[in-house]
């Protein structure tokens, strides 16, 4: 995912763990609505688990931003039934607008994100 409190991009992977590609976009997650359109979207998409993007600054250290994020991912692992992991989101939006492609910019970001993780874990 690609957390913003106005939207909040979704991504998943195919079933090997190998390719992310972008689902869409839940609005307005930290209002009781959006947190449970999310959750529904989070059960419905039946992951193993959900990665959300910790935007990090250019040196890696956290600010009032990543605050945020944590906070909204404290909330989401309360919610959530699978873990919830934080990823290093740097550079994802600007992949993202420079890449277009279908979806939303938020979606898109969220599945350069995902792909980021994949490659990780794939070492």
């Amino acid at each position: 995912m690609d957390y913003g409190s106005a939207r909040t991009g979704v991504a998943v992977s195919d079933e090997t763990g190998t390719v992310a590609r972008p689902v869409g976009v839940v609005r307005h997650v930290r209002r009781p609505a959006g947190m449970a359109e999310l959750v529904t979207t989070i059960e419905g998409l039946r992951p193993e688990r959900v990665v959300v993007g910790l935007p990090l600054t250019l040196r890696g250290e956290e600010g009032a931003q990543a605050a945020e994020t944590r906070a909204f991912v404290a909330e989401l692992r309360g919610r959530c039934a699978v873990p919830v992991d934080t990823y290093d989101e740097r550079f994802t939006t600007a992949l993202a607008a420079a890449s277009g492609g279908r979806g939303e910019e938020d979606a898109v970001a969220a599945a350069h994100l995902l792909q980021g993780y994949l490659t990780r874990l794939a070492g």
